[in-house]
């Protein structure tokens, strides 16, 4: 279940209890959208299924990572004024160990840390539990590529 009970602009829903559907890692990918003026390094989601699957991320210095439909994708960009910069699909081999991480990020608070505990980690620990060895270097998703 999820309820977004903010009057701020759509940052996404909190998931409140888990699931029984599973993701689907099989089309994972790796989303880069334009950053706040103060942030040249842009925002990074996760995303399983692709075009109409489920959207992943962290977006406020104290909080529970927020999730989204493709709908709440759309709207999301549109009330942050944000751009799609890149999509990167992701090989997941793995995507039980991926779906555990998942599950155990989204059901604690995330705190953020700028460069070193950000968007690009958060999406970092999940894909690397599903086995994957992308990530970036310097944690600045518009200015590298996620490999």
């Amino acid at each position: 279940m999820a309820l977004n009970t903010e009057s701020q602009a759509y940052i996404g829903d909190i998931m409140y209890q888990g699931l029984s559907a599973r993701f689907d890692f099989e089309n994972t990918f790796v989303i880069v959208v334009s950053g706040a003026l103060w942030n040249p390094c842009g925002h990074m989601l996760l995303n399983t299924g692709g075009y109409g699957g489920w959207y992943f991320h962290v977006a406020e210095r104290k909080g529970n990572p927020r999730f989204m439909r493709e709908n709440g994708y759309r709207r999301y960009l549109q009330e942050h004024k944000k751009q799609e910069l890149r999509r990167t699909r992701v090989h997941i081999p793995n995507p039980q160990g991926a779906q555990r991480k998942l599950d155990e990020l989204l059901a604690k608070q995330w705190s953020w840390f700028v460069l070193p505990h950000n968007c690009a980690s958060f999406v970092e620990d999940v894909v690397r539990a599903g086995g994957s060895s992308a990530g970036l270097y310097f944690n600045c998703p518009s200015l590298e590529r996620f490999e």
